[in-house]
């Protein structure tokens, strides 16, 4: 199968990111694979490193004099190579593709999108991409399907396809390498200390102030028996000034972006996925689990599809620090009780979380969006009426 997969982003990406790798990694050996990112992104950059994969550097985003140069090269590249499906994995991309792809002689290729966050898809942009340019739509959770059901992605076959991690590479820490990463991320003061931490990031949306507000809420000699670790995007003043306004500075440290988060992990006792709002599943809370942490995850989107109650973890309300501060008492009280979590999690993990299970899904979606009829073309005078209309109304489709 010849596979063409797209990416907008412009730096790290995240887990969009993570996803397209995860999926370029597994399925290079068997297939003839195309990435089309930004130069100078976390994906191009990762993926021209590995072998039988080709890149081509692609950019996405822009109003429709600066997207034309991008739109004819995405034409020249599907005339070309003639992919049998290309997996896009947000709007921008989408749309381009959409663009470059209608009225191809012969019909276009199967299209797959992956619907990365919780947004409700019910724009006008979504409306034309689902019409024109949707073979399939893989959810990465069930409450993503459930929000698509309501929008005009409800007939293109919805399909859960809930993210994988390498539950090999993500393997709980011994006891040794946890005394080494905590030497390496902790002052001598804090290690023996509760640590909880969390490789989500720092974006306001990630609502990991909840946690540094959990924590001062506790009461002078439990607070100094915690420290937070923080790994993403060093923080902004305004951030800055949140964790002083709090008292935090001493409890809370941040360790920057990591390109590996194992040694990381390892310090942790603790993980915790406080996203308030345009959240999915969550990689960073499935690595912490694969890891054989607990995570305190909020009831946002699809992050406590992820969790047992009380079993491998904690599902709290969002923007809740009061249910998060009492999650804290009971770990500092029963300690113990972790590891016993801890355990559970990384069961959880080897059960439903592993790469060969997203990847066998993923392919299955792939046969399901080949196996549909070919679409129709559009013709040329229509290709361009459709691109002027989409761009006129761009910030309706982002």
């Amino acid at each position: 199968m010849r596979i063409l997969y797209t990416n907008f982003h412009q730096a790290d990406g995240g887990g969009h990111t993570t996803y397209v790798l995860s999926l370029v990694r597994a399925l290079r050996a068997a297939h003839d694979i195309v990435v089309a990112a930004p130069a100078g992104s976390r994906l191009f950059l990762e993926a021209s490193g590995m072998p039988g994969v080709r890149v081509v550097p692609m950019e996405f985003k822009g109003g429709l004099l600066s997207a034309w140069p991008q739109i004819r090269r995405m034409r020249a590249l599907l005339k070309i190579e003639r992919f049998d499906l290309v997996h896009v994995n947000g709007a921008a991309d989408h749309r381009l593709c959409m663009l470059a792809s209608t009225g191809l002689r012969g019909g276009r290729p199967a299209i797959v999108y992956t619907q990365h966050n919780s947004r409700s898809g019910r724009s006008l942009g979504a409306a034309l991409r689902a019409r024109l340019a949707t073979d399939r739509v893989i959810c990465v959770s069930e409450h993503t399907r459930r929000g698509l059901m309501r929008s005009p992605y409800a007939g293109c076959g919805l399909r859960t396809v809930k993210n994988g991690v390498d539950v090999d590479y993500f393997t709980p820490a011994t006891p040794a390498q946890k005394a080494l990463a905590r030497e390496r991320w902790l002052p001598p003061s804090q290690t023996g200390c509760l640590v909880v931490g969390s490789n989500a990031g720092t974006a306001a949306y990630k609502n990991w102030p909840d946690m540094l507000e959990a924590v001062a809420m506790l009461p002078g000699a439990l607070r100094r028996r915690i420290v937070v670790l923080i790994a993403g995007e060093p923080p902004d003043e305004d951030q800055l000034r949140c964790v002083a306004s709090l008292g935090m500075q001493d409890r809370v440290i941040f360790v920057g972006l990591l390109g590996d988060v194992r040694p990381f992990l390892a310090a942790l006792d603790l993980g915790f996925v406080l996203s308030s709002r345009v959240e999915t599943i969550s990689f960073a809370c499935r690595e912490m689990m694969s890891m054989g942490l607990p995570v305190v995850v909020s009831n946002v989107a699809g992050l406590p599809e992820n969790v047992e109650d009380g079993v491998d973890g904690w599902v709290v309300p969002a923007c809740a620090p009061a249910a998060v501060s009492e999650v804290l008492r009971e770990a500092l009280r029963e300690p113990e009780a972790l590891e016993v979590m801890g355990e559970a999690a990384r069961a959880r993990a080897l059960a439903e979380f592993g790469l060969p299970r997203f990847v066998a899904q993923t392919q299955a979606v792939y046969q399901e969006a080949l196996d549909l009829p070919q679409p129709s073309r559009l013709w040329p005078i229509g290709w361009f009426a459709l691109g002027a209309a989409t761009f006129w109304v761009q910030d309706l489709l982002i």
